[in-house]
């Protein structure tokens, strides 16, 4: 029987041709399994795991801490954007780090001696209403009682001590250490509490439990967590020495990947602040980028990449020039950088041109990992910024971190002026924004993207991302290109 199809290899290898995810479609293969039996278990990175393959772009109209906690517990993960102060970002990981935990090993503790008011300070800023209260006021002194929002709603003197008000030691349930996180569940279960504290054998404070994990947990059983079962959260940071900084708050405030956010990777630049960042933090996992060469991706490897972002010219906010000028068709850089980076055990994140599940799975199909998502994030309710109606349409802001908006001063009067520092500024292209319509929960959205992804790996019979790309290098997925007439063809007949 002849082979039908063309291989990634012969078509990606040809000379002066390159092609677009919408350029190409995989031929479809025997399938011995049902969608739902697809695993979709991707490396972020050469050690952090993912149960989704979508990532929410670092744009300042697309991710913050909401955003994040909705893609971790749909089983992917969020860039916080670096388009804030240090602090603020910090604070967007920690409150995506406070969101689940397992062990809460670090609870808001009070003294005896502190006011009510000071739990209302915390649950301005944290939104949480349950405080510990220990003699010292921090963890690992004696326990004392609980104080909760029941406690305190109505008490009309704020300035009243926690100690009159506390529900006291003698009537807490509490678990003693050695205590496993399962048997910590099931006494909150039995006990129909909503937080356990944990204690020492000198009665003094080590972690708590929350009832409310429990309940996400359950919700969201493919959810992204870290060891101590706290939601995995990225943050981008801009690859320039003074950012050091930035880098060590966000590691105090958990984070658990930085994003290095360059338009062009592979400059000395990146080389040298990737090389800082492992210097100074060996055990934090960094994604360089963006690349669409295996010649910068080299570089970037060699220096100590934990994943690269692929991608160049093919985002939805850049200009028909801009992509004329530098820049590489997506589907051509997915392929050459993932072949080029799998060899080292790299994983990529396809950048840009990701529409929708299609797009999704033609990127996984051709050797990514993850795919991020700008666009098809930012008009949804977990996207920072108001919706607004305009023609009878509910709009969301989206631009681009190059859009004068977005950037700072110093940096626009670097970036897009030219002569002295009181020369004109000019917008370059891609320094755009626009409205897109309002998508709705992103929760939803991703489960859509999800489903169809998984309905496009059964079709091609595989049950997993290493059995995608073993039939890629193998040259057992076959290809088609798709013309012109093609291509229009079946976007008519999908709105038909």
């Amino acid at each position: 029987m002849s082979v039908d199809g063309l291989d990634a290899d012969t078509i990606f290898n040809a000379p002066c041709l390159g092609y677009g995810l919408e350029d190409l479609l995989a031929l479809p293969s025997p399938s011995a399994h049902q969608a739902q039996e697809v695993d979709l278990t991707v490396p972020f990175t050469k050690t952090v795991t993912l149960m989704s393959p979508f990532v929410s772009a670092p744009m300042d109209t697309v991710t913050e801490a909401h955003m994040a906690i909705a893609c971790a517990l749909m089983g992917g993960i969020g860039v916080i954007h670096a388009n804030c102060d240090p602090e603020q970002q910090a604070k967007e990981v920690d409150m995506v780090k406070r969101y689940e935990n397992g062990f809460i090993m670090d609870p808001h503790v009070l003294g005896p001696n502190d006011r009510v008011e000071d739990v209302d300070r915390i649950r301005a800023t944290h939104d949480v209403s349950t405080v510990m209260i220990t003699d010292g006021g921090v963890m690992g002194n004696r326990f004392l009682g609980i104080v909760t929002s029941r406690d305190i709603d109505f008490v009309e003197n704020r300035k009243t001590k926690l100690s009159d008000v506390m529900t006291p030691k003698a009537k807490v349930l509490f678990g003693t250490e050695p205590i496993s996180l399962g048997e910590s569940q099931q006494k909150l279960i039995a006990s129909k509490k909503g937080k356990l504290p944990i204690l020492n054998e000198g009665g003094e404070l080590v972690a708590v439990v929350s009832r409310g994990d429990l309940k996400k947990s359950k919700n969201f059983p493919l959810a992204s967590k870290d060891a101590n079962r706290q939601l995995l959260v990225a943050a981008a940071v801009v690859p320039k020495p003074s950012e050091m900084e930035r880098v060590r708050l966000l590691v105090e405030a958990g984070v658990d990947v930085i994003v290095l956010d360059a338009q062009s990777g592979g400059t000395s630049a990146q080389v040298d602040f990737l090389k800082k960042v492992k210097h100074a933090y060996p055990g934090l996992d960094v994604i360089c980028g963006n690349v669409v060469t295996p010649r910068q991706a080299k570089v970037l490897i060699d220096a100590g990449a934990d994943a690269l972002r692929v991608g160049m010219g093919c985002s939805s906010l850049n200009s028909a020039h801009e992509v004329g000028v530098i820049g590489r068709p997506q589907g051509s850089a997915v392929y050459h950088v993932a072949r080029y980076a799998a060899s080292f055990g790299v994983p990529v994140i396809a950048d840009g041109g990701i529409n929708g599940s299609s797009a999704a799975s033609m990127a996984l199909t051709l050797g990514a990992s993850t795919v991020m998502c700008g666009s098809l994030m930012a008009g949804t309710t977990e996207s920072p910024g108001d919706a607004f109606f305009h023609d009878c349409m509910r709009l969301k802001l989206y631009r681009g971190n190059g859009s004068l908006e977005v950037m700072p001063a110093q940096i626009e009067k670097a970036k897009y002026s030219q002569g002295g520092e009181n020369a004109e500024i000019k917008r370059v292209p891609g320094g755009t924004a626009c409205a897109v319509v309002d998508r709705g929960p992103v929760k939803a959205l991703l489960a859509s993207l999800l489903e169809g992804v998984k309905r496009d790996f059964r079709r091609l019979g595989v049950s997993n991302v290493r059995e995608l790309h073993e039939d890629l290098y193998g040259s057992k997925t076959r290809f088609h290109v798709r013309s012109a007439g093609a291509y229009g063809a079946a976007h008519h007949g999908s709105l038909a």
